[in-house]
């Protein structure tokens, strides 16, 4: 640096690189570093250095993308602890984070020589009683062949584990190919990145060259290849340095000139006065090297960055895809899809095949049960009320009920073993607090909870669940009564306004009937009271079809076609509506579902324990002061029975598998209203539980081979509500249903017999005061009943018929005394001594 230096190539070492950055950025000397990968070396920092090769940033968020590719959920790192490997890590962990992936364990090891075997078996052997199999290995040469030797004495490179290597595993490769046989065994199955350089001319014509310059001896890495793009680039931006009329001048660091003179003799240092356009002229820098298109972003990272992923597999290794900042994972070479639009759908990530430790080509699980020799501590809830879903046996620490039976055939399908201890959570006096267990859970006091828990919003946020095994959802339930069919159940079909709506149109179609046929139809001419009761009867006898008179108009038939197609929708209404509800069932309710108990101020009942309390005072809005706590069937039905006015509450809002089982024995209450929640019950898990995504596939199963249903009915199947046969009636109808309209025909026959009897009556005074006066004696008893007894009999002459037959007669009399009178003119003429009344038909 004391020799008037204009720029720096190296150094190989990203710690070196750090120190190093500080005195190129005071004497302004751009730093071109081939190998520093660290991420935290930013230009923001040291606005100086270049990076020529791609950062580890990429090179972390290739790993967590081929992680997240495979299922895995958590990761163990190993790495070597200085800038490099913890800023790496840093830089892994936030590439993880993206994908909600994690890194569940790190374990430093100290760089140099100082760590010796002893140290990094304490490691491995720390490391192989966890949870996660899948482990990064971000370390130097050296300490990584360490490593992979002391993971093969301790069986960690077998069936089950994953090893990832970042590129430093490659670059010997590239380099030192074939490596000893001992040294490839203890590597076998492991995948490694390498920094992506495409396959070109120049790039084979330069190996042949680097072949023919070693003999063969020592192979080029991808280190190498940035090297020598680095010697280029530098050359370019010299070039066009000078050719803009740059000069190589330095000037005296006021700063360093401060300090005095030292050992280090930092006064010897100058200032490069040209480093900023030399800088400038580096990242404009635009040309093809050996690793392809060599040119900076705005970030100043290379463009493209890209890493090929190699499976390691016997003396050497395989090709298995790449990954590129573009498309992600891909066994397209990333030049091939620069030329498409960027696709990072889960469809497009693809891999081939690969072979793992322990020579299986099964992708491993990625985890295990800790080799800790702890049982899985699994809380399950006391429960005091409907212990059909899960109860404590009296005196033991077992657990039974149709929630334990589904765990267990779950656990039952893994293709693993899965220790455990049921923990007993609650007093026994009360149901526990199901929130306060999935808290339990996500605070690590639980590993897992069994129960009847319902997956809520508010839960999910904090805790996994499996698959639901049992769907669920908030119900309404509420005491009832039936509306029996009663006398005037013929009534109901119609509402009083319809009563009254078709009332009046009988009577309006009457009127306009008469109006259009009055003029030229005879049967609708009369006296005005004949006429009235004609338009009342041909109206209402319409109803059923039964109008005798005739209509001669157009438009009278018109509208009485139409008003008859009228009349059979009604009938036809009516007769459906009445037939069902006299013969099905009507049940009624005050409470008709969730938003009459919102709208009302009656108490509600929940049972203890249960998320509806949350859900009814947060969700809904309904004060805590209406909400009455419930602990078993028993104290649901006496507070249903009582009502608001005896201290009870209006309805219960239960999740609907306790519902119907209460229901099941008690037969005076209803849901009423929708089920307003959608939700079921799963076992909790925590957050990130590769246990929860396996036993979602047993519960899967167990579905489909229909041993979930099995147990359900081993459980919750009960026979009905016992006077459930006696609550939905039959089709048999009973007199009750029909005694009022019995009743009214019976009266409307009383009355016309009072009123017929009433006019017989008063002709039979008429007929004995005339024959008395005739006589001029009073007739006897039986006289009397006689003539009574006739009056009845007699055909009444105000008949239509006997009007018709009158003037016939007439009309044939009057013609007998003209003829007699056309014979014997001089005869007079003799009148009846009885006049005959007759009527007219006007």
């Amino acid at each position: 640096m004391e020799t008037e230096t204009i720029a720096i190539i190296g150094p190989q070492s990203s710690v070196v690189a750090h120190m190093i950055s500080h005195v190129a950025n005071e004497l302004q000397v751009p730093l071109l570093s081939f190998a520093a990968t660290d991420p935290t070396l930013s230009s923001l920092q040291f606005p100086f250095f270049v990076r020529t090769t791609q950062s580890d940033l990429y090179q972390m968020k290739a790993i967590a993308e081929l992680v997240d590719y495979y299922g895995w959920r958590s990761v163990i790192v190993i790495f070597i602890d200085d800038d490099y490997g913890r800023n790496g890590v840093s830089a892994l962990d936030d590439a993880l984070a993206e994908k909600r992936l994690k890194i569940s364990h790190k374990e430093g090891i100290p760089p140099g020589s100082s760590a010796s075997q002893g140290d990094i078996m304490d490691i491995l052997v720390k490391v192989s009683v966890l949870e996660s199999r899948i482990i990064v290995l971000h370390v130097n040469p050296d300490i990584g062949f360490k490593v992979f030797s002391v993971a093969r004495y301790l069986g960690m490179m077998q069936n089950g584990y994953v090893w990832i290597a970042t590129d430093w595993l490659s670059s010997v490769l590239d380099t030192s190919s074939p490596l000893a046989s001992d040294t490839m065994d203890s590597m076998q199955g492991v995948l490694v990145l390498r920094r992506h350089t495409p396959d070109s001319d120049r790039k084979r014509a330069f190996l042949s060259r680097w072949k023919k310059l070693t003999g063969g001896s020592l192979g080029l890495n991808s280190y190498g290849l940035y090297a020598y793009d680095t010697v280029w680039l530098l050359a370019h931006a010299l070039d066009a340095f000078f050719n803009q009329g740059g000069t190589i001048s330095f000037s005296n660091d006021s700063k360093l000139l401060s300090i005095g003179r030292g050992s280090l003799h930092l006064e010897e240092m100058n200032v490069f006065n040209g480093g900023m356009l030399l800088l400038n002229n580096i990242l404009k820098s635009n040309f093809v090297g050996l690793t392809g298109p060599f040119k900076f972003t705005s970030d100043r990272s290379l463009y493209a960055p890209a890493f090929d992923i190699i499976n390691v597999i016997g003396t050497g290794y395989r090709q298995i895809g790449y990954w590129s900042n573009y498309s992600g994972l891909s066994t397209e070479t990333p030049e091939a899809l620069y030329g498409k639009p960027p696709n990072r759908s889960s469809v497009n990530q693809r891999l081939y095949g690969v072979v793992w430790p322990g020579e299986t080509l099964s992708k491993p699980r990625g985890w295990v049960f800790p080799n800790n020799g702890k049982l899985l501590k699994i809380g399950v809830p006391n429960r005091v009320s409907y212990r059909e879903f899960v109860s404590r046996v009296r005196g033991t620490d077992m657990f039974k009920g149709f929630c334990i039976d589904v765990f267990t055939a779950a656990v039952n399908l893994l293709p693993y073993a899965v220790p455990f201890q049921f923990v007993s959570i609650g007093d026994g006096h009360k149901n526990p607090d199901y929130s306060k267990l999935v808290r339990m859970v996500a605070e690590g006091e639980l590993d897992a909870v069994v129960g009847d828990i319902a997956i809520v919003t508010s839960r999910t946020r904090i805790v996994d669940f499996t698959q639901p095994y049992a769907s669920s959802g908030l119900v309404v339930v509420a005491p009832f009564r039936k509306l029996n069919s009663g006398a005037w159940a013929f009534l109901r079909p119609f509402s009083p306004l319809m009563w009254g709506v078709t009332a009046c149109f009988f009577i309006v179609i009457g009127i306009v009937v008469w109006i259009l046929e009055h003029r030229i139809n005879d049967e609708f001419r009369g006296p005005p009271k004949h006429q009235i009761i004609t338009i009342l009867w041909f109206s209402f006898s319409t109803m059923f079809f039964a109008h005798r008179e005739s209509t001669v108009s157009a438009l009278g038939r018109l509208v009485l076609i139409i008003w008859l197609f009228v009349v059979l929708i009604i009938n036809s209404s009516y007769t459906a509506s009445l037939t069902s509800i006299l013969t099905v069932q009507q049940l009624s309710s005050p409470i008709k579902g969730v938003e009459s108990l919102i709208n009302s101020n009656d108490p509600i009942g929940y049972q203890v324990g249960s998320f509806a309390e949350h859900y009814l005072s947060e969700e809904l809005n309904i004060s805590e002061s209406r909400l009455v706590a419930l602990g078993s069937p028993e104290e649901y039905a006496k507070a249903l029975q009582n009502g608001p006015g005896k201290g009870g509450v209006a309805a219960v809002v239960d999740e609907r598998p306790y519902v119907e089982l209460f229901l099941s024995t008690q037969c005076k209450f209803r849901i009423v209203g929708q089920e307003f929640t959608k939700s079921g019950w799963g076992f909790v898990f925590p957050r990130d539980s590769p246990l929860a995504v396996d036993m979602s596939t047993a519960i899967l199963a167990l579905s489909e081979n229909g041993d979930l249903q099995r147990i359900h009915d081993k459980w919750l199947a009960t026979s009905a509500c016992s006077s459930e046969s006696t609550e939905i009636e039959s089709d048999r109808l009973h007199l009750k249903s029909f005694w009022g309209l019995f009743l009214i025909c019976g009266l409307a026959c009383f009355v016309a017999l009072v009123i017929y009897f009433f006019q017989i009556l008063r002709k039979f005074r008429n007929a004995a005061a005339v024959g008395a006066h005739s006589t001029g004696t009073g007739s006897s008893r039986s006289g009397h009943l006689q003539t009574l007894f006739s009056l009845m009999d007699d055909k009444s002459g105000h008949s239509k018929t006997g009007h018709k037959k009158r003037r016939i007669e007439r009309s044939l009399s009057e013609n007998d005394k003209e003829d007699e009178l056309k014979s014997n003119p001089n005869k007079k003429p003799i009148r009846n001594s009885l006049e005959i009344t007759t009527s007219t038909s006007e």
